[in-house]
């Protein structure tokens, strides 16, 4: 039986192709051949992916395909790919996007991440680029009403409920909806985030703007939010880091963003046992920029140019005394 779902995520060097192709060997443990995968790589950006990461996610049924990213966000927004990656077409009856830095832990069915007419996510872990009162300046620019809903954000411990808010790093839709005027909701999301990031009124919008308009583009598309439990998108580090993962639910998926946080969790091991045994491979022959070789590598580095600076600041010095003398 052909999937209802395809998994999604961005394949991009340096980083995210190493973290893509752990992301995919975890999917397919957890969820079989149940779904289908794509890697999207910026089209400017593809000849640089690694020949074993190719390798590695063909093996894992993993395509990769390119889109483009030229003029259509200006100035750039790479944060806004996963928005450019949501509009290319899928014959799947849903899809799914996943943040690359995420590693899913255990089996899963596809009914538990998906849901007619709504698109299914999690709250944010919290809202750092600006107070409440901007959701109605940020409603108005699209013409939409201030949502009566309130939720509390994933590590809210106290207060009151807040405007919706959630994370874009693990978000389910129905591919086949469409507007009364035939557009998608990736094809909305893209128009609002447009219009909000072309408003002089809100400020601090980038990184955020991918976020700050999902919210807007789910009601702006004719859909509805269906809030899934926090264990499908785990959000390692903030005040929790170094904790074990809670013991009361199920954590189906980790969103670790820098493997050290994955490794305090005791879940890098995971990640590497899951690439042997869907990819067979022991290791990838590009590294992340933050895994322990490459800050080893980025410590020798900054140590010698510290030694440099010290050695010039030195030689000045020296220079100076001579000519007073």
């Amino acid at each position: 039986m052909s999937p209802r779902l395809t998994i999604f995520f961005i394949v991009e060097p340096p980083d995210y192709q190493v973290m893509a192709c752990y992301l995919a060997a975890s999917l397919r443990e957890q969820f079989g051949d149940s779904v289908a995968l794509v890697g999207y790589c910026p089209a400017p950006k593809l000849a640089l992916v690694h020949d074993q990461v190719k390798a590695v996610l063909a093996k894992l049924g993993c395509e990769v395909r390119p889109f483009e990213v030229e003029g259509r966000f200006d100035p750039p927004y790479p944060h806004g790919n996963k928005i450019l990656a949501t509009m290319e077409p899928r014959d799947t009856e849903f899809s799914c996007f996943m943040d690359s830095d995420i590693l899913a832990l255990r089996p899963n069915d596809v009914a538990n991440i998906v849901a007619e007419g709504k698109v299914s996510l999690t709250p944010a872990a919290w809202m750092g680029w600006g107070d409440q009162d901007m959701w109605g300046v940020i409603y108005g620019i699209v013409g939409l009403p201030l949502p009566e809903d309130r939720i509390k954000l994933m590590k809210q411990k106290k207060g009151a409920g807040k405007v919706p808010y959630f994370s874009s790093g693990l978000f389910s839709f129905p591919e086949q909806h469409r507007t009364a005027e035939g557009k998608s909701f990736p094809q909305v999301w893209y128009e609002v985030a447009q219009a909000v990031d072309a408003n002089p009124d809100i400020p601090q919008k980038r990184p955020y703007l991918d976020q700050m308009t999902l919210p807007l583009a789910i009601r702006k598309a004719g859909l509805d939010w269906n809030i899934l439990p926090d264990g499908q998108h785990f959000i390692l580090g903030g005040r929790q880091r170094g904790q074990p993962l809670p013991q009361d639910r199920d954590i189906f998926a980790v969103h670790y963003r820098r493997w050290p946080l994955l490794k305090e969790a005791g879940l890098s091991g995971l990640a590497k046992d899951l690439l042997v045994k869907h990819a067979g491979v022991k290791k990838l022959q590009v590294a992340m920029q933050d895994d322990p070789e490459s800050l080893a590598s980025a410590r020798d580095l900054r140590r010698a140019k510290k030694a440099r600076r010290a050695e010039k600041k030195a030689a000045d010095a020296v220079d100076v005394t001579s000519k007073a003398d």
